[in-house]
């Protein structure tokens, strides 16, 4: 079961304003990353359940961070049916984000009442996933509608809270641009977990990071 409710994931996606967002096979490795995110800011983590076995990886990071890193908050993105959502639900994932809109996973969450962030990308999707119950929406990919879009979403609804995904970047331009436009948060790949030139993770370099994109977003949002 999720440790948090809809609403606590809810208000420590607006308070941190930031998600960081990974996938990757190995599990010690995977923790690193983990406590690299956890000792820059972040409260938040979304493992992107992209490969084989991803639930036996997912499945040790949460126990890892229940264990070692109090008020971290585990979640799960890339799921696509409602059957993998229960899945990850049934490890303790407190959210689950999708690349699209299904009412599937929408039913699935909701009876849990676990938070649920769907992929969209117009005004129509958006307001079927409010009306789903949605509390904050995915923009994906949002490197194709970028902060103009944003705004004018905020027009006509400002009540709708926007995660972009895809399209941000740990630079003041970039996390000015999307929060001035109105988002409640933002959520960063691999420009934000870090590889050396080997191709290995560099974990200072990602706590580094992840303490700069969060200092960013709280300059932005004073």
């Amino acid at each position: 079961m999720a440790q948090y409710t809809r609403i606590e994931v809810a208000e420590v996606m607006k308070n941190t304003g930031l998600v960081p967002l990974f996938y990757n096979s190995d599990i010690e490795a995977s923790k690193k990353v983990l406590k690299a995110c956890y000792d820059g800011g972040a409260r938040l983590l979304e493992f992107t359940a992209r490969g084989d076995f991803a639930h036996e990886v997912f499945g040790e990071l949460i126990k890892y961070a229940i264990k070692e890193l109090p008020g971290m908050v585990m979640g799960v993105g890339s799921v696509t049916d409602a059957a993998a959502a229960s899945r990850f639900m049934a490890l303790g994932a407190n959210f689950i984000v999708t690349p699209v809109l299904r009412e599937d996973i929408a039913i699935a969450c909701n009876r849990r009442k676990v938070l649920w962030s769907p992929g969209c990308g117009t005004l129509t999707e958006i307001a079927r996933a409010e009306e789903l119950g949605c509390e904050i929406v995915k923009l994906f990919p949002g490197d194709i509608y970028g902060p103009q879009f944003v705004k004018g979403i905020k027009g006509p609804q400002p009540w709708t809270s926007i995660m972009p995904t895809g399209g941000v970047s740990p630079t003041k331009e970039s996390i000015e641009a999307w929060f001035n436009a109105g988002v409640t948060c933002v959520g960063m790949g691999s420009k934000l977990i870090a590889k050396d030139a080997n191709g290995q993770f560099d974990y200072a370099k990602i706590e580094e990071l992840i303490k700069f994109s969060i200092g960013l977003i709280k300059d932005v949002r004073s």
